[in-house]
């Protein structure tokens, strides 16, 4: 069989013709599998849809019970079949729940990533590499530019800021779903045991976390209604980065503005956003990871989808592998 034949784009998605199924569609379709919880990659509307318990518990939360007539759990490692193709969801290492997604027939199999990241995350399942044929990869941090630093780091110099200047509120921008969670989790590595205080739209999924086992450690409602603006003074406050835009951001006292994101690496994207301390945290993988799993995978043909394709597919060529660029739209970086 053709890679072709078994996985094809088309304007929903990606689409397997044998199996009649989308990966990831970004339009309501009949059957869908979905890598991951973030909403350019799980959408309201499917007739079914086939994701980790996780995922779908996630979508339940952000997109309401009813967000698809049916649904079924797919447990990392367990093959399923649909309409007689081999599916096999494995750990991608994202978000909480986030899989690759393997798809077999006729003697191919291709590996969809989805988002994913190698580094180790105490909030998120880790990588697993997956041999296959044709290996699907994102390329959101697709450029030689992107080496990400060691979280720790970033969050060493958060707590060494929060101890220099105590008079101020360090308010952290960070994505609601995976981000969020995860820079609570390493502050808490890092010893920060004090609340954490956290905006509403946190609330919901930060609680699913700690209900799967993920100790996120004390968090409170970071709102002034109930307090002064000076019991926020040194503390740490998380939350999405569109709530930094309106009034919530500028009750806190001298607020001093972070944002956790692999985009923090460009100075100018930083400093266009007013982020007084950029924390170079992300949940995708970086240049060197792109380049280590393509080997690692072994594939002989890589497809590069969602960001800078063109240099992927370059160095896929120059490193003797046929590569080319899905060209797939609609999806963002929510997750980054």
């Amino acid at each position: 069989m053709r890679a072709k034949d078994l996985l094809c784009p088309r304007p929903e998605g990606l689409y397997c013709p044998p199996g009649d199924f989308f990966i990831d569609p970004v339009q309501p379709v009949a059957r869908a599998l979905v890598t991951h919880g973030h909403s350019d990659h799980a959408r309201s509307g499917h007739g079914a849809v086939m994701a980790t318990r996780e995922t779908l518990d996630i979508m339940g939360l952000r997109c309401g019970e009813d967000f698809a007539g049916t649904t079924q759990p797919a447990a990392f490692g367990e093959t399923l079949h649909v309409n007689g193709v081999a599916v096999t969801f494995h750990p991608a290492g994202h978000v909480l729940g986030s899989a690759q997604i393997a798809v077999e027939h006729g003697g191919m199999r291709i590996v969809a990533s989805g988002d994913y990241k190698r580094i180790p995350d105490a909030t998120s399942e880790p990588f697993e590499v997956v041999s296959c044929d044709v290996f699907i990869t994102e390329a959101t941090f697709g450029l030689p530019v992107f080496r990400h630093p060691p979280a720790e780091e970033e969050i060493a110099r958060l707590l060494k800021s929060v101890a220099q200047f105590p008079e101020r509120t360090h308010l952290i921008g960070a994505y609601a779903l995976g981000k969020a969670q995860r820079v609570m989790r390493l502050l808490r590595d890092a010893g920060y045991d004090r609340p954490i205080y956290i905006h509403g739209a946190l609330t919901t999924i930060s609680d699913y976390y700690q209900s799967r086992g993920i100790d996120l450690g004390r968090l409170e409602p970071a709102t002034v209604e109930t307090g002064s603006k000076g019991d926020f003074a040194d503390a740490v406050v998380i939350g999405p980065p569109s709530a930094f835009q309106d009034r919530w951001a500028r009750r806190f006292p001298d607020p001093l503005s972070c944002f956790a994101s692999g985009w923090m690496r460009i100075r100018q994207r930083a400093k266009q956003g007013g982020v007084e301390l950029p924390l170079i945290i992300s949940d995708h993988s970086d240049w060197d990871e792109l380049t280590d799993t393509i080997r690692d995978t072994g594939a002989s043909e890589i497809w590069v989808t969602h960001g800078r394709e063109e240099a992927l597919v370059r160095w896929c060529e120059l490193q003797g592998i046929a590569a080319r660029p899905l060209n797939l739209v609609g999806y963002e970086d929510e997750g980054d």
